[in-house]
């Protein structure tokens, strides 16, 4: 096995695959407590009027930033399907923090168990454990590209070990980085370094946009950190 330092992000989704969810090899015998613990949670977020949008700028906020950047948030709504999941509607978030590492991609790999915990002001967006899992209100499948991760997560159970919202998937394409540099802007330099990419279910793109649309400037005042939050439209 390779070490920690030398490993690739995809070989470092193949490792948390192998060992924690046991796909591929031996059955883990606490994968049915995982199962069940994952069911709790879902039973939990449901029950609650989660407002994602929040739940995303807040952890925007805890982030963590290079000296000198200028915190940005962006969210972009778009009528293109890059997700290739039927999705009539997408929705991206863009955020220039320091990108996921991967003590915060195990994180999030987790149920409830989070590295910002302990210290609310140190965290990377997406990694509270059921902070990032309300996206599932709006999504069946939740995209992160950070640092050279590029996985997904579904809500529906993983047909190898039967869990949902917390196994990661290695993405190939359906997006690519391309496809989400088309929709960010051909004209901007680079992509920020983490992306959140949100196919939402029919029902939710009407409510989603509201709640898009309904954001106030004066939502600045109330954040340390960010500095910059946009929201724009990409249509066909």
């Amino acid at each position: 096995m390779s070490s920690t330092t030398t490993r690739t992000p995809k070989e470092h989704i193949e490792e948390i695959r192998r060992k924690k969810f046991s796909i591929g090899g031996e059955q883990n015998p606490l994968t049915e407590d995982l199962h069940h613990a994952v069911k709790n949670l879902s039973a939990e977020l449901y029950a609650k009027d989660v407002h994602f949008l929040m739940e995303l700028i807040q952890n925007a906020e805890d982030n963590h930033y290079k000296d000198g950047e200028k915190p940005t948030l962006e969210f972009v709504i778009t009528s293109h399907d890059i997700t290739a999941t039927a999705a009539p509607a997408t929705l991206l978030v863009f955020n220039n923090e320091n990108g996921f590492s991967p003590k915060n991609i195990e994180s999030i790999c987790s149920v409830g168990r989070s590295t910002k915990k302990d210290n609310r002001s140190s965290g990377y967006i997406g990694e509270k454990g059921i902070g990032f899992k309300s996206v599932f209100l709006v999504t069946a499948h939740a995209y992160i590209f950070s640092n050279g991760y590029q996985i997904r997560f579904n809500e529906r159970p993983c047909p190898h070990c039967k869990i949902g919202y917390v196994v990661p998937e290695w993405v190939e394409e359906k997006p690519t980085l391309a496809d989400i540099k088309k929709i960010y802007g051909a004209g901007k330099k680079s992509l920020p370094t983490t992306t959140i990419v949100l196919p939402l279910k029919p029902d939710k793109v009407n409510p989603v946009k509201q709640q898009l649309s309904s954001f106030h400037p004066e939502v600045l005042l109330f954040l340390s950190k960010i500095r910059h939050l946009s929201v724009r439209e990409d249509n066909e």
